[in-house]
C-alpha cells in the first residue's frame, strides 16, 4: 500500500493540503463536498499536487510541513522549483532569527 501527500487549489484560489492512502478516492470526495470542513466551503477543487510516500507516517509529516508554507512556497513545489523553494526557506529563517 502507498500514500499520498496533496494539495488542491480551491475555487477562491486558496490551497488545501492533505494525505490519503487512494488519491483518486479522496480527490472525488473533496470534489463532490464529502469533506467537511475546508474545501467543502471552496468548491471546486483542483489538484495541483500530489506525491507518493511508503509510509502514512511520512505522508502526513508531509503534508504539516506543506501546511506551514507560504503561498510562494506551495506554488514552487507546484512547480517542481526546488531552488526556489530552499531560498524561501532561507528567507523564512532570517526574517524568524531577526525577531
Amino acid at each position: 500500500m502507498s500514500f499520498h501527500a496533496y494539495l488542491l487549489r480551491c475555487a477562491d484560489s486558496s490551497y488545501y493540503a492533505g494525505h490519503t492512502d487512494d488519491l483518486s478516492h479522496r480527490l472525488g470526495q473533496h470534489q463532490a463536498g464529502e469533506c467537511a470542513g475546508y474545501t467543502a466551503q471552496h468548491l471546486p477543487v483542483e489538484l495541483v499536487w500530489a506525491q507518493e510516500f511508503v509510509t502514512r507516517e511520512e505522508a502526513l509529516a508531509a503534508e504539516q510541513q506543506i501546511k506551514g508554507w507560504s503561498r510562494a512556497k506551495k506554488e514552487a513545489l507546484m512547480a517542481g522549483d526546488w531552488g526556489r523553494i530552499s531560498a524561501l526557506a532561507k528567507k523564512s529563517f532570517v526574517k524568524k532569527d531577526r525577531k
